[in-house]
């Protein structure tokens, strides 16, 4: 486990420079075009690689005001957003990784791990993540919800390890947490949104809670002198929350970009304000009392009645 701050910074690092590499390696074959075209093939080499060198310099403009934003599906791009140019050029890279190595292997986990052994594999992992859960609750102010996730926990490993879940049937639900929810509780803002290479939407406020979900894993610890079970462990992981999404992602048309960010965004703010008792109803839906009053459709008026 020594290595592995090392190895998730190695990855981050390549998540943004890939695309850079990708241009140098277009650089290689434009040169070998004949002489009378070089002038015009450098101009449109460098007309290429614009955009994403500037996309890498966008993390110079992160500013307090970005931090400081609370994000959300309804704002203008330019102010949940800031850093979209980047955030795209490692969308394309994540999904340069998804298309060739996730997905083929999601498929053929779906296909060949039988639907029940997938279901205790993923019960199994939930419940290793219920102790966190209720570090969560409690930090939170919730110390009755963090008793009945203690309860599960109690339950479900005394009954059978945690690879069923009988605690669901005695009317104790699940509640996944994880601190970057647990710091929104606090009011605390999201920051801008934020693409990650590997494991993609993110916020800067889910960022760092990510990193503390990290060292409270209890993988973490169990694993701490193996690290290829852990590293095994965190890859099935992977494969198995990938395999989850593939009867939905046909769903998904035109921009998906735009529509991975939204979606992350409200299911991060419902979440959030659901533990905070508020109205899921109104939550995502614009003000209409803002629209002008000149503007609002007469459709009930009728001018000889008057």
């Amino acid at each position: 486990m020594r290595h592995t701050r090392f190895f998730w910074a190695s990855l981050f690092s390549f998540g943004l420079i890939a695309p850079v590499f990708a241009n140098d390696s277009l650089d290689n074959s434009e040169s070998s075009t004949p002489t009378d075209l070089e002038s015009s093939s450098t101009q449109q080499i460098q007309s290429v690689q614009h955009p994403r060198l500037e996309a890498l310099k966008e993390l110079k403009n992160v500013t307090a005001k970005d931090l400081k934003v609370n994000a959300n599906a309804t704002q203008p791009e330019s102010q949940k957003d800031p850093l979209q140019p980047l955030n795209r050029q490692i969308f394309a890279f994540n999904d340069v990784l998804d298309r060739h190595l996730a997905r083929p292997l999601a498929v053929q986990y779906k296909n060949k791990v039988p639907t029940d052994v997938r279901g205790s594999y993923r019960q199994f992992r939930k419940n290793l993540g219920e102790p966190w859960n209720v570090v969560n609750q409690l930090i939170q102010g919730r110390p009755l919800r963090a008793a009945e996730s203690l309860g599960r926990f109690t339950i479900n490993t005394l009954t059978t390890l945690g690879f069923a879940d009988p605690a669901r049937r005695l009317g104790l639900s699940t509640e996944e947490e994880n601190f970057g929810t647990t710091l929104g509780y606090y009011g605390i803002p999201s920051g801008a949104y934020l693409v990650l290479p590997v494991f993609g939407p993110s916020t800067f406020r889910d960022t760092a809670g990510l990193v503390v979900d990290g060292q409270a894993r209890p993988q973490k610890y169990l694993l701490e002198d193996h690290d290829g079970l852990y590293w095994a462990e965190q890859s099935l992981r992977g494969i198995d929350a990938r395999s989850q999404l593939l009867d939905i992602e046909d769903v998904l048309q035109g921009d998906k970009y735009a529509a991975i960010r939204d979606i992350y965004l409200q299911r991060k703010n419902f979440a959030i304000a659901e533990k905070k008792g508020l109205d899921p109803e109104t939550m995502f839906i614009e003000d209409d009392l803002d629209t002008p009053e000149d503007e609002v459709p007469q459709q009930d008026v009728d001018p000889t009645t008057k």
